[in-house]
């Protein structure tokens, strides 16, 4: 919720370089809760905060997580994966 109004969609984009400052690369492959919490805000729209970050279904962290690791995953690997 933000305010009165309910958050039904969030838009991820391909974060660049300085979106995944102060975090590790390895953390961000791995999902770390904490690595996710300081990009996704970053590169969502809306942009959120901190406290939505905190109060987000865990399932709808992992869907954006998921997301996240896929925009930095080289071609060649994207290729070889299933798609649903």
């Amino acid at each position: 919720m933000r305010g009165k109004a309910e958050i039904t969609e969030i838009v991820l984009r391909k974060p660049q370089s300085g979106a995944l400052r102060g975090t590790r690369l390895q953390a961000i492959m791995d999902m770390d809760v904490g690595a996710m919490m300081t990009v996704i805000p970053r590169i969502s729209t809306p942009t959120l905060t901190a406290q939505e970050m905190a109060e987000l279904d865990p399932a709808d962290l992992t869907a954006l997580s998921v997301e996240v690791v896929t925009f930095l995953l080289p071609r060649s690997v994207l290729a070889g994966l299933p798609t649903a």
